[in-house]
């Protein structure tokens, strides 16, 4: 047996730490996991009794490879590194830290500005992060800026020193026009330090430090100087008030919460700052297969791992075996020490408490929503005839306006909710013309040669496919499946008059009445609309560059490299249609430039008129 000879192989292993990855028929990685000792670790797995989810992981193991570590440090680091990678099926699997966006402001440049990047770069410019969202991330900048009368025009301010007059931005008093005077520079420099204090939450020693400052100057009878640090206090207070401490970002402590459910887990944590709550995160996952002491290990180094900026103390609300682990690679991380501790009694046991309660609530918002979902893919599994409830669906559809930019979009709903990361377009080959039920199929065999070459962004196969369209559109994505020896229930969603979903329909004709059940109607009716929304998204961008790409391409003299230089001066045709000679000649040569400029106001045709100005 497979499992005899594995318990073999694995009662071979070293004695040693590292880390083991556990791999299906397909050879795919669908579980990795660290070990003090591999021998023990590993041979674990294939014999005794283990709870149902470990028991349904160990029978999809068909192999596994080990990585011989130096030190459980190293194995901590590389299972972390490897779970990233990898994304195995059964590991806990935090979200991306893609949608956390950081501040970045390198303060080694004579007017530095704050800007929003998607993660950190090792390039010497200093990050603030990560925040809840870009909308949350400008409204900081934003404000902190306002308040500190920073300009935001994004103006290169060096080379505009005495060049203009003062904007409205000056007039409105949201700005110092540094751009007036370069004496001005570390005026700027210093107000630039003072936000970054104000968004790293050290609001209290940057308005003591103020304050000294304002007395002095008073002292000093420098009342213009007094009143300008005046006014700043006033806008640090305005900025505690409106706590733009966002995100945990600035938390000097983090007391971590976790509750456990049949299906469901949640991590959560309470961000504190001088002993003030000032936000939560709450991650949502799989129940995973670990024990909490194990789970907790792997939770903790993958949300902390992402962040930018570690808190001095982090209250854990399960013990962990790596705690010490956790702690020495945290503190090299953060460049200084990072306490970890699970508080056992007194206060620090009652936050703990607290986080616990908010993630166990997390659980249980979600289960009242995981329960209606599946509710819904059970009455359609029933209605559709399924094996098993579509969690997965793929959904197509065509858009195009005559025989030219003919394209396709394919979404992807995961228990309803779009996964717009897995959304794909495909441009239809010329020479199909007008022709629906060719262009689908041709969406449909591509995405499936993508399946069969291995192509990782194709990987995964939907448990039901839905085309926009009727009995012939569904036939024609069927025949290129069954050609393919791809065995997947496919249905064209049926529109009524007003443009709504009907029904479902088969590519035998059978139809599907979706209005005994609201739910449903309402879910496939938004998965049309999105489908729908994203082929129109694709096409009307396609004609707009066609467009952009013929009128210039009418023009003699103006190649695809003029065609590009003219744009990325200008930014459009319009504004290129605006111009006068003069301004078009700075891009491309004189005699092109006067025949750009006859295109768009004319002369060409006056000059090609009879005489008499007939028309022609």
């Amino acid at each position: 047996m497979l499992s005899d000879s594995l318990r073999e192989k694995a009662l071979e292993l070293p004695m040693l730490p590292g880390v083991y990855i556990m791999k299906d028929k397909h050879s795919k990685v669908i579980y990795v996991g660290k070990a003090k000792q591999l021998k023990n670790r590993v041979s674990s797995y294939f014999h005794g009794a283990h709870d149902v989810k470990t028991a349904v992981m160990v029978s999809k193991i068909s192999d596994f490879d080990v990585i011989v570590s130096n030190s459980e440090h190293e194995a901590l680091v590389l299972e972390n590194s490897l779970i990233k990678h990898h994304m195995p099926k059964y590991n806990i699997k935090l979200r991306d830290d893609k949608g956390y966006p950081y501040i970045r402001v390198d303060t080694r440049e004579e007017y530095p500005v704050f800007t929003i990047v998607g993660k950190p770069a090792d390039d010497g410019a200093k990050y603030l992060g990560p925040y809840g969202g870009r909308a949350i991330t400008r409204e900081a900048i934003g404000a902190v800026s306002k308040a500190l009368r920073i300009p935001t025009c994004g103006k290169n301010l060096s080379k505009l020193i005495g060049k203009q007059r003062p904007c409205l931005n000056y007039h409105m008093g949201a700005c110092d026009a540094y751009c007036q005077d370069a004496a001005l520079a570390e005026r700027y420099r210093e107000s630039v330090a003072t936000a970054i204090d104000a968004m790293q939450g050290k609001t209290a020693g940057v308005s003591a430090k103020l304050t000294e400052e304002m007395n002095e100057a008073a002292a000093g009878l420098l009342y213009e100087l007094a009143a300008e640090k005046r006014d700043r206090l006033r806008a640090i207070a305005q900025l505690e008030q409106k706590q733009l401490v966002i995100a945990g970002s600035l938390a000097d402590t983090d007391v971590a919460g976790y509750f456990r459910g049949s299906a469901r887990s949640c991590f959560t944590v309470l961000h504190y700052v001088s002993g003030r709550l000032i936000s939560k995160d709450a991650e949502l996952f799989d129940t995973p297969i670990e024990e909490d002491r194990d789970a907790m290990s792997s939770i903790v180094m993958q949300y902390y791992d992402k962040r930018g900026v570690l808190p001095g103390t982090i209250y854990l609300p399960v013990s962990t075996p790596d705690v010490e682990l956790l702690k020495a690679f945290f503190t090299e991380k953060a460049g200084r020490t990072v306490d970890i501790m699970q508080p056992k009694r007194g206060d620090k046991a009652k936050l703990v408490e607290t986080a616990n309660m908010n993630a166990r609530e997390e659980v249980e918002r979600a289960s009242t929503y995981e329960e209606k979902t599946l509710k819904t893919l059970e009455w359609l599994r029933v209605a559709l005839k399924l094996e098993a409830p579509p969690e997965r669906v793929e959904a197509y559809d065509v858009s195009n306006t005559g025989s030219s930019d003919i394209v396709a979009s394919l979404t992807v709903f995961i228990r309803w909710k779009p996964a717009k990361k897995e959304y794909r377009r495909f441009k239809i080959k010329a020479g199909q013309g007008q022709d629906d039920y060719a262009s689908m199929a041709e969406a449909v065999s591509r995405r499936v040669e993508r399946y069969l070459a291995g192509d990782e962004k194709f990987a995964t196969l939907p448990d039901l496919m839905l085309i926009d369209g009727g009995e012939a559109h569904a036939a024609a994505a069927k025949s290129v499946l069954e050609a393919a020896g791809v065995d997947l229930p496919v249905l064209g969603m049926v529109k009524d008059d007003k443009h709504r979903t009907r029904d479902l329909v088969t590519p035998e004709g059978e139809k599907v009445g979706l209005s005994a059940n609201p739910a449903v109607f309402a879910h496939i009716g938004s998965i049309q609309e999105e489908t729908h929304r994203f082929a129109i998204e694709y096409h009307r961008s396609l004609r707009s560059k066609n467009s952009i790409k013929s009128k210039l391409d009418e023009i003699e003299g103006i190649g695809e490299k003029r065609r590009n230089e003219l744009l990325k001066r200008f930014g459009s045709i319009r504004a290129i249609a605006r111009a006068e000679k003069d301004e078009l000649a700075a891009v491309v040569p004189d005699k092109v430039a006067e025949k750009v400029h006859a295109y768009f106001h004319g002369q060409d045709k006056q000059e090609s008129m009879p005489e008499g100005g007939g028309k022609h």
